[in-house]
């Protein structure tokens, strides 16, 4: 099928682009692009937590629990009857990414994933999709020389694919998150290609999406939701309650207990201007920080909710995120749900790249 075929049929709704999940986890990226109208086939990951998510949240894709480092090309051929030069394609590559992060993380754990790009180039080379995306950390673009996206890039170039990449703010695509990431966006239906136009939107606010209005009933520290709809918040200890409680609401910091010496951190003492987002809380009136694996944690960022004593429930981490309430997360407890939550491409920024491709396949 040539490229102006697969337009054509695209336009009369005849055909539908295709997608390839890889290092899915939750299904951010597999969601948002079925929303735009892309087909998921699969959402391959070796996390065991997320199978149960990614199946229950993403009808009719399969996810494949292999590593990718073992799962080879013809076996995925197979297992998803998909062709080789299928310009209806749409390979999405979103790694970990702990090692390029500006969190501290362990390293050597990290290390293990810097280099998965390698293992995804060898299922483009097979398969030549129409698309690739890869989204990640700005680090994987801003210390070029220290990883492999320069080899990357040349790869898909020598494939024959245009492409345009760049460091995004989420924000600017339908996300109340001040989040930024690396794009890349790939083809070879189109002799150039642009990345998604950034659209600034100041309605994308905390209060715009969380808080009693928008239906997050008040709760306490230690509450336990047992619905499917998970406004479940992490305990807090009794100096953290004390901290919490004396810290101004909307945007508040650690300055308003600083100069209590039971409650003041070693750590801090004498140091006011580092890590200012520690122990605060999130502002009504503007974008949420970047929802990490650690967002249920006051101690973690500025986490707290904007008025209420206590860092900020799943559901309402999943909100900032772009995930619908009917979207629910499995897991042993509730660390492992949030890392699946902080770990995903937000759903809604998935989508706008799922509706771009799908213009530039359409018009070429």
């Amino acid at each position: 099928m040539q490229p102006s075929t697969i337009g054509r049929m695209l336009r009369r709704g005849q055909s539908k682009l295709q997608a390839v999940d890889f290092f899915c986890g939750a299904g951010g990226m597999s969601f948002g692009l079925s929303k735009a109208g892309v087909k998921v086939l699969a959402g391959i990951d070796n996390a065991t937590e997320c199978k149960k998510t990614y199946e229950a949240n993403i009808p009719g894709a399969k996810f494949v629990k292999r590593d990718i480092s073992t799962l080879t090309a013809p076996e995925l051929a197979r297992r998803l009857k998909i062709q080789i030069d299928d310009p209806a394609l749409v390979f999405a590559g979103c790694s970990p990414c702990q090692c390029w992060s500006k969190i501290r993380t362990d390293k050597t754990k990290a290390a293990q994933t810097a280099f998965l790009l390698r293992q995804f180039e060898k299922f483009i080379r097979y398969f030549r999709p129409g698309f690739v995306v890869v989204e990640n950390v700005p680090g994987l673009h801003t210390r070029k020389k220290q990883t492999i996206l320069p080899d990357f890039i040349g790869f898909i170039e020598r494939l024959g694919y245009a492409w345009d990449d760049g460091i995004i703010n989420a924000n600017n695509y339908g996300v109340p998150q001040n989040r930024m990431r690396y794009l890349l966006i790939a083809t070879r239906l189109a002799s150039t290609i642009t990345l998604p136009a950034p659209v600034v939107d100041k309605r994308l606010t905390v209060s715009a999406f969380i808080g009693v209005a928008n239906g997050f009933g008040e709760i306490t520290a230690g509450h336990r939701d047992t619905s499917e709809f998970q406004h479940t918040a992490c305990k807090l200890s009794p100096d953290n309650l004390r901290r919490i409680r004396m810290t101004r609401k909307s945007g508040g910091d650690r300055s308003a207990w600083k100069d209590d010496e039971t409650l003041q951190i070693d750590a801090y003492r004498g140091r006011d201007e580092i890590f200012r987002d520690v122990y605060a809380r999130m502002y009504w009136d503007r974008p949420a920080p970047t929802i990490t694996t650690r967002f249920n944690s006051l101690s973690n960022g500025r986490f707290g909710h904007p008025e209420e004593d206590r860092a900020i429930s799943i559901r309402e981490g999943a909100t900032l995120q772009t995930f619908p309430e009917d979207f629910v997360f499995h897991g042993t407890n509730l660390n492992n749900i949030a890392r699946q939550i902080g770990n995903a491409v937000p759903p809604e920024l998935a989508r706008r790249i799922g509706q771009h491709i799908i213009s530039i396949a359409s018009n070429g």
